[in-house]
C-alpha cells in the first residue's frame, strides 16, 4: 500500500490506467489525467468548488435532448472547439482551401434536397436574398456534383429546433452543383443571434459578463469524392458582433456582404452574396466536423 500526496496521487492513477490496450486511448486519458490534477493543484481546487463543477457538468448533460446538445454549445463558449478546429485545418486544409468553422449544435443529418435555384425557406418569412458561387478544387476547376448542406436561423434569429415542431426541418437543405461545380440557391436573410441562455452554459456566460451572441451567418458543408469535406460559415459584416463572435467562429476570409449590384447574379433585382468554395484534397481519414446532429449523440435507446 501506498501513501498518496498531492503529486504521488497523479503518477499512481497514470501507472494504474497503463494496461489500456488502446495506444491512442492511453495517451489521451494520461494526458487528460495530468492536466486535471495540475488544474487543481494550481486552483487549490476545494471540494465545495469540486461538487459546484460536477453539479454543472450534470446539469450539462442533463440538458441535452436528440434536438439539443448542451456540452456541444459548452465546448464551442469555452473555445475548445475552435481549437480543435483550428489544429484540424492545420493537417490538411490547404493553403488555397476555404477556411473552415464551427459545425455548431444545430446541425441535422438528412436535410431535404433543394433543386438549383430552390429556397431553403419552407416555413419562415422575411428579407430574401440569393448565395451562389462555385465549389472548385485547388486547381480552379469546378468540382461536378459537389453536394451542398445549408443551414440556417431564420429571420428572428431562431434555428428550426427552437422554432417550432422540431421534427419539422425548415431554413436548411441540401444542394447538388451543376457538371461545373456551381450552384445558386434562395433564403431568408438571417439575423445575429444569442446562444440558448436557459441552460447552464448560458448561465455560465451571464456569470462571466459576456454578451453570449453570434454574428448573422449561414453554416455550409459541402462534401465531394476525393476531397476533404469542407465544414464552414459565412457571416455578415454588417453584424454588431462580427468581431466578438461567443463561440470565436469568424474568420475574415468568411465574413461577406449581400450586394444589389452583382452582374452575374442568377436572379436579377434580388440581393446577392457570390462566394466561391475551395476544396482541399482528401488527405486523411479523419472527419473535420467539430460539431454533430443532437440525436446522433444520444445514447442508444
Amino acid at each position: 500500500m501506498q501513501d498518496l500526496d498531492v503529486n504521488g496521487i497523479t503518477d499512481a492513477v497514470i501507472e494504474q490506467m497503463a494496461t489500456t490496450p488502446d495506444p491512442r486511448m492511453r495517451e489521451i486519458m494520461e494526458a487528460a489525467v495530468r492536466h486535471l490534477h495540475a488544474f487543481a493543484r494550481e486552483v487549490n481546487l476545494t471540494p465545495d468548488e469540486w461538487l459546484k463543477g460536477i453539479a454543472f457538468m450534470t446539469a450539462v448533460g442533463q440538458a441535452c435532448t436528440p434536438y439539443r446538445q448542451e456540452f456541444i454549445l459548452l465546448s464551442d463558449v469555452l473555445g475548445l472547439s475552435r481549437l480543435v478546429n483550428v489544429m484540424h485545418d492545420t493537417k490538411g486544409r490547404e493553403a488555397t482551401g476555404t477556411e473552415t468553422s464551427l459545425l455548431g449544435p444545430f446541425f441535422r443529418e438528412d436535410a431535404p434536397k433543394v433543386e438549383l435555384g430552390g429556397s431553403i425557406a419552407r416555413i419562415a418569412g422575411g428579407p430574401e436574398i440569393q448565395i451562389y458561387g462555385q465549389v472548385t478544387d485547388t486547381g480552379g476547376q469546378g468540382v461536378p456534383g459537389a453536394v451542398i448542406d445549408v443551414w440556417q436561423t431564420d429571420a428572428e434569429g431562431q434555428y428550426d429546433l427552437q422554432a417550432h415542431d422540431p421534427s419539422v426541418m425548415d431554413m436548411r437543405g441540401q444542394l447538388r452543383c451543376d457538371a461545373d461545380g456551381r450552384f445558386h440557391f434562395r433564403t431568408v436573410r438571417p439575423i445575429g443571434y444569442s446562444i440558448p441562455m436557459d441552460g447552464p452554459v448560458g448561465e455560465l456566460v451571464r456569470q462571466q459578463n459576456r454578451h453570449g451572441f453570434r454574428p448573422a451567418h449561414i453554416h455550409i458543408l459541402v462534401a465531394a469524392p476525393g476531397h476533404r469535406e469542407l465544414v464552414t460559415a459565412l457571416y455578415f459584416g454588417d453584424d454588431a458582433h462580427v468581431d466578438s463572435d461567443t463561440v470565436f467562429g469568424v474568420s475574415q476570409s468568411l465574413v461577406i456582404t449581400a450586394r444589389d449590384d452583382l452582374p452575374d447574379a442568377p436572379v436579377k433585382g434580388l440581393p446577392g452574396i457570390r462566394y466561391d468554395f475551395t476544396l482541399s484534397r482528401d488527405a486523411d481519414t479523419e472527419g473535420g466536423r467539430v460539431g454533430s446532429d443532437p440525436s446522433r449523440l444520444m445514447p442508444a435507446g
